[in-house]
């Protein structure tokens, strides 16, 4: 889970929202969501990562690199990454990202580079400091 990687537009939200934690606070132990408290609640709840919000699914979606070639794409929250690689898995044991979830993808290539590197959530704390 420290390896969990958000869209930078996730990361600009939760820096925006909770700069006040990521400064005085400290983040959860390692093995364990950074952003976990002491009796294991979000500290970010409203505002948690898109990746968080579907609770681990093995997600699919498409988009359009620059030279205009249509790729698909894959991801899963690491907690749930055991089993087969994630390109072996057959089309429908993928959740399908429909128009409503890439508006946050959409979000992001409008505000910065689309191909951007994601943000780990536990280095969020460590640009605060």
């Amino acid at each position: 889970m420290d390896d969990l990687t958000v869209l930078p537009i996730e990361a600009e939200l939760i820096r925006s929202r909770h700069g006040t934690l990521l400064r005085e606070g400290i983040p959860h132990a390692p093995g364990k969501c950074a952003f976990l408290g002491d009796e294991g609640e979000c500290r970010i709840y409203p505002d948690r990562p898109y990746i968080c919000r579907t609770q681990g699914l093995p997600l699919r979606w498409f988009s359009e690199d620059r030279a205009g070639e249509i790729r698909e794409r894959r991801a899963i929250c690491p907690l749930n990454d055991e089993g087969p690689p994630l390109e072996s898995l057959p089309e429908e044991s993928c959740w399908l990202i429909g128009p409503v979830e890439l508006e946050l993808a959409n979000l992001q290539a409008e505000t910065r580079d689309p191909d951007e590197s994601r943000v780990t959530l536990r280095g969020l704390f460590d640009r605060a400091r």
